[in-house]
């Protein structure tokens, strides 16, 4: 875990001293509300989230049952002004990706002009020749981002990489409120939170505005999903509910004359804006995958033909690449004229020589990632490793050095969470939630924390045990005694789940 001590979020640096004066009001509520009355709200909790079918598979496991992600009943707190700076970070990074991806499928100046070696592009398999030239329409590529940040510090935060394809997550991050609003109004009565009810809203309205022009005020928006094997699902009928349109499978869309039809009872509809679940390899037969049943044929053709917007765009998968985040300062400053807002983790590209060197003589220090990965597979977390695994890990590097980045192994803060045992600190990252659309680009004021629920654990993923946390941004405005009947962007009145 490094040398340095982890810093609590809550308690501070050393976490044996009284909460940081802001949080004092939550400090005070942790140690009054016994450990059995936090046990019995945060089962509560899990119980609606299984009613409701919040839940996910792990894929290759041999326990085929759907679990939900476990919930922890003590909130993670950012101010007002940390949020302010984390904001106005991400937008700078997020139109950044999105002028990265415009210009590798088009001129690629950032190749002509040596920025980045142009066969870690053009030779990268998530890069998709098939769609070189097109542009999206509004020349919009990533509309839904997903940012992971760490922290190490009071003021020390760092983006760990970008899921810049079909970041997950949402869901959780709204039914968490709900179940904070309903099973703990106190801590809302206390702080002014900043609502995140408002994503689906949000959503909408980004999804309508990148809508080809000339479709009118109303276009026609849907989901599209894989179907209900997916881990996912449940996201993606819940995003659809929320905005009140259609979820469609494959079977749902016919392409006739580059334009795309959702069959209905009463007829066919063009569809005009397509919030995708679907990976681009099995997007459209006819262009990626051949044998895929999960896409639509000649979705590209009308994609292509400026007839149907695709959210997020075909080829995004590039900008998730963790040897093309290892140049994301490079990248913001090529786009922006200026320096990153948010910096990156030190990482150790193992495609160049040197730098495979250090990682092979420092395996049992480092944490080592695929490029491509993700969820927390084909990771080497070498101080919790074994020798066997460290050993597996050298053999893979050596043989495709290209396909793995390092990273030191950083002392993620932590945050006090229910454990068997108490109240225990537990590491957390974060993925806050940034939409682009037409109208410019916005970032959702709460995300995702993610908390590695076994002592000691730096992996957050929840198909590798990890759980959830509401994140609360406060208000800059001083409490307005007259409002407190609205918390946390809902009504009193307003029951979890309802």
């Amino acid at each position: 875990m490094g040398k340095r001590p982890a810093f609590d979020e809550i308690m501070g640096m050393t976490g044996d001293v009284p909460p940081r004066p802001a949080l004092a009001a939550l400090g005070k509520w942790l140690e009054d509300t016994p450990d059995g009355e936090l046990r019995r709200r945060q089962e509560a909790a899990e119980n609606t989230f299984r009613q409701l079918g919040i839940t996910f598979a792990v894929y290759g496991d041999t326990d085929t049952r759907e679990r939900i992600i476990p919930f922890d009943i003590v909130p993670r707190v950012f101010m007002a002004d940390e949020w302010s700076r984390l904001s106005e970070g991400l937008v700078q990074r997020v139109e950044a990706i999105n002028a990265f991806l415009d210009d590798i499928y088009g001129e690629r100046r950032i190749l002509k002009e040596g920025v980045l070696p142009a066969d870690l592009i053009l030779g990268n398999p998530q890069f998709r020749p098939e769609i070189a030239g097109m542009r999206p329409p509004h020349g919009i590529w990533a509309h839904i981002c997903g940012i992971d940040l760490v922290r190490t510090g009071p003021d020390e935060f760092y983006v760990l990489e970008d899921n810049a394809r079909t970041p997950s997550g949402v869901s959780y991050m709204l039914e968490n409120r709900e179940a904070m609003v309903r099973l703990c109004p106190e801590l809302f009565r206390e702080y002014r939170v900043e609502p995140v009810d408002s994503y689906p809203d949000r959503l909408l309205e980004t999804m309508k505005s990148v809508a080809p022009r000339g479709r009118g005020a109303q276009p026609v928006c849907v989901v599209l999903t894989p179907g209900h094997y997916n881990s996912a699902y449940y996201e993606h009928s819940f995003l659809a509910d929320s905005m009140g349109i259609e979820l469609v499978e494959a079977a749902d869309l016919v392409v006739d004359d580059d334009r795309v039809w959702m069959r209905t009872i009463a007829g066919r509809v063009q569809v005009d804006v397509i919030y995708r679940r679907v990976d681009d390899d099995y997007l459209d037969p006819l262009v990626f995958r051949a044998d895929s049943m999960l896409g639509v044929p000649g979705l590209i053709a009308a994609y292509a033909a400026g007839n149907v917007a695709i959210i997020n765009a075909p080829g995004n998968g590039i900008a998730d690449d963790k040897a093309i985040y290892s140049y994301m300062p490079e990248i913001v400053r090529f786009y922006s004229g200026g320096e990153a807002k948010l910096p990156n983790v030190e990482t150790w590209r193992c495609r160049e020589p040197q730098a495979l060197q250090y990682v092979l003589d420092n395996l049992d220090q480092v944490v080592v990632k695929l490029v491509d990965g993700s969820g927390g597979y084909g990771m080497l977390v070498g101080p919790t490793a074994s020798r066997q695994e460290i050993e597996d890990f050298r053999r893979a590097l050596i043989a495709e050095p290209h396909r793995y980045i390092a990273q030191p192994t950083l002392a993620l803060s932590t945050v006090p969470t229910l454990a068997d045992s108490g109240l225990s600190p537990r590491h957390v990252d974060f993925r806050p939630f940034v939409l682009t659309g037409s109208k410019g680009v916005q970032v959702v004021p709460g995300g995702l924390t993610r908390v590695a629920l076994k002592e000691g654990s730096l992996v957050v993923n929840s198909s590798q045990g990890g759980g959830t946390k509401d994140s609360f941004v406060l208000m800059a405005e001083p409490r307005n005694q007259s409002q407190s009947q609205t918390i946390g962007g809902m009504t009193q009145s307003q029951g979890f789940g309802a």
